[in-house]
């Protein structure tokens, strides 16, 4: 029985060793670019939620304070009213014949309730206040929220790039994003 040998040919070769590398065999720089972008990617993914998150909270804060700036506008009407109503009574003790001290008593009625009336709507007020400055504030993280997830979704592009470039500058700038996405986040993520 006879053995048949094949020695394969220059090409045949090339062509193996252009397949190894396209399956990723033996591409060190591709390798480490793919696990880096899926990281990145991952990153990008928590940025997102983050910043949604945020957003959601600073627009329901804003909601809280229009609620309570409403009602202590609602107060201040109530306020008025008893402040119309002493002012009739004012009137009142003066015209001639009017028993002055039934009316007397309505003003000191009037003045106790315009008193507690003006309390609770400079308390709404200052509610109103709180829930605007904590709006503020989770407006200015998700904006940082925001800020990081734009340089991470750079530091993705520049890594795309990288991969169809292979230059090393590239891909140190794409890792500087990176860096600079979780530099942001950090300063979001400790409401700086």
């Amino acid at each position: 029985m006879s053995e048949a040998f094949e020695v394969p040919s220059p090409h045949e070769k090339h062509i193996e060793h252009t397949n190894e590398h396209a399956h990723g065999r033996g591409d060190n720089f591709a390798s480490r670019i793919a696990v880096m972008t899926a990281l990145m990617a991952t990153l990008g993914a928590m940025l997102s939620y983050q910043a949604g998150s945020t957003e959601s909270e600073a627009a329901m804060d804003k909601n809280n304070a229009a609620i309570s700036k409403t009602e202590a506008a609602n107060q201040w009407n109530y306020y008025q009213a008893k402040s119309s109503r002493q002012n009739l009574a004012e009137l009142a003790t003066h015209i001639p014949g009017v028993d002055a001290a039934h009316y007397k008593d309505e003003i000191e009625r009037y003045k106790g309730q315009k008193e507690e009336v003006r309390k609770q709507a400079e308390k709404l007020e200052a509610t109103s206040k709180e829930w605007d400055q904590k709006s503020e504030e989770a407006l200015h993280q998700h904006h940082r929220w925001a800020q990081a997830m734009s340089a991470i979704q750079i530091a993705i592009s520049l890594a795309a790039i990288t991969l169809l470039t292979r230059k090393e500058w590239l891909k140190r700038m794409s890792y500087t994003a990176g860096t600079v996405a979780m530099v942001l986040g950090s300063l979001a993520w400790l409401h700086l």
